[in-house]
């Protein structure tokens, strides 16, 4: 009993929930990466004068140097009753634009995917950091001590969930949400052992033969997690086959979501949150348009417009929403001027993202970008202005949240980022 007793407090303490730094206008985060380069143009930020100037080629800073400029085909339609702007394409979650800031003026530091996703997700594309669900558990603990803290669906490159020079327990844990089996989405879970006592035994001669190792040792971090990995997976064989069952899903919430691509993902998540899981990281992926943006971006808006419309009513019905922070941004934007046919090139000066819940203003356009959606020039956020942000809604000053390593306290925000006010209601 002993064993079992200092085996739980070792794994549990780690991840208990902790008290922010400050009083919080959001508990929990759920973060949805557009992956791909989402084009701005085409979704959040409307420009008319693109319209005007259909064909013609740019030049003066209008964007892409010889490039023809290219209108988006989609119309922009006030919504709510704030009359906040959003494509076409976006039937269903316009139906909450009264509750959305768009930050229209975001920009990241380069136009490459792998390395601006890492940027969006871990605040540095150069070197190994721990990400933001990271820096978001190690903050905050979790609720749940019987599930993963930090949740990732449908994940691509394990450093954009990875917890670098921090401890194990505070990285993400990447579902497949596309397998349907509690067995396949997440391996392992269930045991081999005839009963649940056998097993228990185990992981106590485990623990204890784990133990006198590590006191022959300095204090190793990622021993530790291991130990608490162990202990974790144990009670998560319960919890988590529950946690990720969408078959317990009444018609009606089922009929919201839908069946578009992402309605599993966005389910999942609503289950995960409601849980005590602290972050959630949701990939909705293809989103690179270099040609066909009329053909193509319908049909992936469809994909998730539904769901995310359906998720956030569900948070609203729950009572979760005022302190659930949404955030949905990609990694950067697309160009005013035309790549292959009808499609756009990478923009890093220009791109939006948007927030709702959480304590956050609603039916807000947040910064601007030139006429021609090719670079923010009205209040312009770089990504860690973004992170800075999303801290701050979580009960966080980004500069004194560290974490000491290697002889220097580093923070997610390095020595950047500037809390964006006005998106705060």
């Amino acid at each position: 009993e002993l064993v079992r007793e200092a085996a739980a407090q070792s794994s549990t303490n780690l991840r208990a929930p902790k008290q922010p730094q400050f009083k919080s206008t959001a508990k929990r985060v759920i973060h949805i990466l557009m992956n791909g380069g989402q084009s701005h143009i085409d979704t959040w930020d409307p420009k008319p004068e693109l319209e005007k100037k259909a064909g013609m080629t740019a030049g003066n800073g209008m964007g892409r140097a010889g490039g023809k400029l290219l209108p988006s085909p989609f119309k922009f339609i006030p919504s709510g009753k704030s009359g906040l702007e959003l494509s076409e394409i976006w039937p269903n979650i316009a139906k909450h634009a009264d509750d959305m800031t768009v930050i229209r003026s975001m920009t990241t530091a380069v136009p490459a995917h792998e390395e601006a996703t890492l940027i969006m997700t871990c605040g540095d594309f150069r070197l190994p950091k721990p990400s933001m669900g990271s820096w978001v558990l190690y903050g905050l603990g979790t609720e749940n001590q019987n599930i993963p803290g930090f949740v990732v669906l449908g994940g691509n490159n394990n450093r954009n969930w990875g917890s670098a020079f921090m401890p194990g327990h505070f990285q993400g844990t990447n579902i497949d949400p596309r397998n349907t089996k509690i067995e396949t989405l997440i391996e392992n879970i269930k045991s081999g052992f005839t009963t649940q006592g056998d097993q228990r035994q185990q992981l106590d001669l485990l623990y204890q033969l784990n133990e006198v190792h590590k006191q022959k040792r300095k204090a190793e971090a990622q021993l530790e997690a291991r130990i608490q990995s162990f202990e974790l997976a144990y009670r998560m064989q319960t919890e988590a086959t529950e946690a990720f069952d969408v078959s317990k899903e009444p018609a009606s919430v089922m009929k919201a979501y839908g069946d578009q691509g992402h309605a599993r993902q966005m389910i999942i998540a609503r289950r995960l949150l409601e849980r005590g899981v602290r972050y959630v990281q949701v990939w909705q992926g293809g989103w690179d348009t270099h040609a066909g943006i009329a053909q193509n971006m319908p049909r992936l808006a469809a994909n998730s417009d539904m769901p995310i419309a359906a998720f956030m009513q569900d948070l609203k019905d729950r009572g979760l929403f005022k302190d659930t922070l949404i955030v949905c941004s990609s990694e950067f934007g697309r160009s005013s001027t035309q790549d292959g046919p009808g499609g756009r090139t990478h923009n890093n000066k220009a791109m939006s993202a948007w927030l709702a819940g959480g304590g956050v203003k609603g039916g807000y356009a947040h910064g601007a970008t030139d006429e021609i959606g090719s670079a923010a020039v009205d209040s312009p956020a770089d990504v860690h202005d973004l992170h800075a942000t999303i801290l701050n809604a979580l009960g966080f000053d980004h500069e004194k949240l560290t974490f000491r390593s290697g002889g220097r306290d580093f923070r997610l925000t390095d020595v950047y980022g500037k809390i964006i006010k006005d998106v705060f209601a």
